[in-house]
């Protein structure tokens, strides 16, 4: 008997779905309607649904091409215009068309790709007309723009009108629309141009037998990219009983608070989420594993990384940011492991390294932070000297040392050469390290704010006083120089030539140029010569 009633329930419930799956195949075979449900946070009503990226990127338009923001509208850029009036009512960070082409190639060459639901507002012509039917006597509107029809007795999942009678704009996710009609535009045709922040095209493309190529992509499964499901939430433009000025301020208030609340990751936050980046992954495991750098259960230890920032303060005790350091591990990786980075393969995006290279790569950045550790200048550290009297210079008001070891973009300058010396050169890392201590010891990379310093002109300014960043790579040159790696005498007088440039200022009172050499004297430009190259120890 117990048996007769399970079987019939079964029965019955199997019949029901049968019969709902029937009625929903009915309604959503139906172009315009999209099953929903309700969505209610604050006075903001809106329905959660989902749809293809092919019709995101034909129904959906970008937010500033509403009504309401139609007169500052510029269809050339897809951007507001810039004025007065837009800046402080809108706050609105203009389109970014740079980032088209690299949204676009994520969803064509990752497999994991994902991106969040997508916020729209749906509108209808009678929206922006004050003399059609549905607003009444007062201007205020009859009925709700969205038409939907509900399938629970609680009214929160049924179908949602969005035939093309309708206008739809994203709130929130522009540039994930962008990224999405470039991917559009890159199937359908081809190609993709590439465009700089501004909508202006740079001459350059992406062709998708490149992509196919290079990644190894089956050609059948990107034509099935179009039919993949991103998230969308939908509010009405108008709301019954709204006036159009009412309607207006709570969709310029949605699309201006959704857009405010999307702070930006600071660039140390980038590189501790990027897991496609080989150079990032090799950071944050450094960081976390050598001695020099990770952290210390110890009383008065002082952390060495700064994880958010990508600068450091006259006053803060770190060795580093994260992003610095992941300067420093490309920087010297980047001889090894040039496919990590395809910056001559047509702007192809790099994928994840496997993970043999990724080890492969974590011991090279060992050994070389192995004898980093051994310089006498980041052995101070171990003897209670802290980052910050190292790094200030000699005329701050905590006289420091000044020291080039402690500045990012020396750092970054001294990883490079190294890189270039150890896989391009071929030279013995060890050897390298003998110099480099020898070099510390007799005060080489300290003081570089005073004229004795080689780096005085070069990554110090002695007019404004303080770090200059422009001198990097003549940094990295001389480094490379001082340890043995120039041969070429044409380039060693290119280098010389640089360096006397560097140390050349302008002389306020007379507005002559003046060349200072390593005695603080003015001297001809051709008097400044180069130091000695450094020899085996």
């Amino acid at each position: 008997m117990d048996q007769d009633i399970t079987s019939k329930l079964l029965h019955q419930e199997s019949e029901e779905k049968q019969a709902l799956t029937s009625l929903l195949e009915r309604y959503l075979s139906a172009q315009e309607q999209l099953f929903v449900q309700k969505t209610h946070m604050g006075t903001t009503q809106g329905y959660l649904g989902s749809v293809s990226l092919e019709w995101l990127a034909s129904r959906v338009s970008f937010a500033l091409e509403l009504a309401l923001f139609s007169h500052k509208y510029d269809p050339e850029t897809n951007n507001i215009i810039r004025d007065a009036e837009t800046v402080e009512e809108l706050k609105q960070r203009p389109l970014d068309w740079s980032r088209q082409a690299h949204l676009a190639q994520y969803l064509t060459v990752l497999d994991n790709h994902k991106f969040p639901p997508i916020l729209v507002v749906i509108s209808c012509d009678w929206v922006n007309d004050p003399t059609a039917s549905q607003w009444d006597r007062n201007g205020r509107a009859k009925v709700s723009v969205d038409k939907f029809v509900a399938l629970d007795q609680k009214e929160t999942l049924g179908l949602l009108n969005i035939g093309e009678s309708y206008s739809i704009f994203a709130l929130d996710g522009q540039h994930r629309l962008m990224g999405i009609q470039g991917l559009i535009e890159l199937l359908r045709t081809g190609k993709l141009n590439i465009y700089n922040k501004s909508r202006k095209a740079s001459g350059k493309v992406i062709n998708l037998d490149d992509l196919i190529k290079e990644y190894n992509l089956d050609p059948d499964l990107l034509q099935s990219l179009p039919h993949e499901k991103i998230g969308i939430e939908i509010i009405p433009a108008v709301i019954k009983g709204e006036t159009y000025e009412e309607a207006r301020r709570r969709v310029r208030s949605v699309f201006v608070h959704v857009n405010r609340m999307a702070i930006s990751l600071s660039k140390g936050q980038l590189v501790l989420l990027n897991e496609d980046d080989g150079f990032a992954i090799l950071a944050r495991r450094l960081a976390i594993t050598h001695p020099l750098l990770k952290d210390r259960h110890e009383k008065d230890w002082k952390p060495r990384i700064n994880w958010d920032s990508a600068t450091i303060s006259n006053k803060s005790t770190v060795l580093i940011t994260l992003q610095g350091l992941q300067d420093m591990v490309e920087g010297y990786l980047s001889y090894k492991f040039s496919h990590w980075r395809n910056q001559d393969k047509k702007n192809l995006i790099a994928l994840r390294p496997d993970e043999q290279e990724i080890e492969e790569g974590l011991s090279y950045l060992s050994q070389l932070f192995d004898n980093l550790a051994m310089l006498p200048s980041y052995r101070q550290l171990e003897q209670g000297v802290t980052t910050d009297e190292l790094r200030q210079f000699s005329h701050e008001k905590r006289e420091g040392e000044g020291n080039l070891l402690f500045r990012p973009v020396g750092q970054v300058a001294l990883a490079q050469a190294l890189g270039f010396l150890v896989f391009r050169k071929q030279i013995n890392l060890e050897k390298i390290a003998k110099k480099l201590i020898y070099f510390d010891e007799i005060g080489g990379f300290s003081y570089i704010n005073t004229s004795q310093s080689l780096w005085y002109g070069i990554l110090y300014d002695p007019m404004k006083k303080r770090i200059q960043v422009s001198g990097k790579k003549l940094a990295s040159r001389l480094l490379i120089y001082l340890l043995g790696g120039v041969d070429d005498e044409l380039e060693k007088a290119e280098i010389r030539r640089a360096l006397a440039e560097a140390r050349t200022i302008k002389d306020a009172a007379t507005n002559e140029e003046k060349t200072i050499d390593f005695q603080g004297n003015f001297v001809n430009p051709k008097s400044v010569g180069l130091p000695d190259i450094l020899k085996n120890i």
